[in-house]
């Protein structure tokens, strides 16, 4: 089955995007056709967009604050027979009937350059300078710290939390080489353990030697040297107290969501 799916917004569009790929994601054999339509804030802008909707007739999402654009756009989707949906209504009218005040009618007003912005950005440079295990005289000042032998999602998940605005550092836990210290006497910073089955960390150490051009059979991969690695791993995380998340079949985005979560917790009990 294939399916147009034009998205219209009057900003980035990076809402929306998000918005339709969480709910396409939800039907399986269907080809998906998108049309993106960012920063649309003229009645000429739109013109020439509803022509290409009536070429490629289809699913119509869109955010759009401009009372007049949004009357035009719905016209003609309904005149064409089409759906037309703006899906971040519900959300902005349950609001405005609790906080009694309407939604300010401006475009891309979410993406102004308020504190949080600047402190994703803060956090952004500070994960970046603190990846794998470097800068570790700093991790004072990390909101969270990651660890987990080689290859368990650290360093993706730590740039995912960083884009939260959460100052992220990381360490891999390699048997050989004991962490600093400083690991050990950390107190701001939440500390979370990562940990994989030794199979699938094998399969994807493969992978990234193949990716590589090296050898795919050493003791990076060995089957014995792997487990004994991520129990050690295991022992150490539990000798310390740290919470674990079992990364093996969680994607970024789900590992990020259970470290927020522990984030959170711990700011309630404190």
């Amino acid at each position: 089955m294939r399916l147009h799916v034009h998205l219209l917004s009057d900003s980035t569009g990076e809402t929306l995007e998000n918005i339709a790929k969480a709910a396409l994601a939800q039907y399986d054999d269907v080809e998906t056709i998108r049309h993106f339509w960012p920063m649309v804030r003229s009645e000429q802008h739109l013109e020439r967009i509803l022509q290409e909707i009536t070429q490629n007739p289809g699913l119509v999402l869109f955010t759009l604050v401009n009372s007049d654009m949004r009357q035009s756009l719905e016209s003609r989707c309904h005149a064409l027979g089409l759906a037309a949906v703006a899906p971040l209504d519900v959300v902005t009218d349950a609001l405005s009937t609790m906080l009694g005040q309407r939604a300010k009618a401006r475009p891309g007003r979410q993406h102004m350059l308020d504190a949080a912005y600047f402190q994703r950005v803060e956090a952004i440079q500070f994960t970046m300078a603190h990846d794998d295990g470097v800068g570790h005289e700093d991790w004072e000042e990390a909101d969270i710290l990651l660890a987990g032998v080689s290859r368990s999602s650290k360093t993706p998940t730590s740039i995912y939390l960083a884009n939260r605005g959460f100052k992220t550092a990381n360490i891999p836990i390699v048997i050989e080489v004991p962490p600093p210290a400083a690991l050990f006497r950390l107190r701001h910073p939440l500390v979370v353990g990562l940990t994989t089955s030794a199979d699938r960390l094998i399969q994807v150490r493969r992978n990234r030697l193949l990716s590589l051009n090296q050898a795919p059979e050493t003791s990076y991969v060995d089957q014995d040297a792997v487990t004994r690695e991520v129990a050690y791993a295991r022992r150490m995380f539990a000798d310390n107290g740290w919470p674990v998340i079992d990364v093996t079949r969680r994607s970024i985005e789900e590992t990020a969501a259970a470290i927020i979560a522990l984030v959170s917790e711990r700011g309630q009990d404190r």
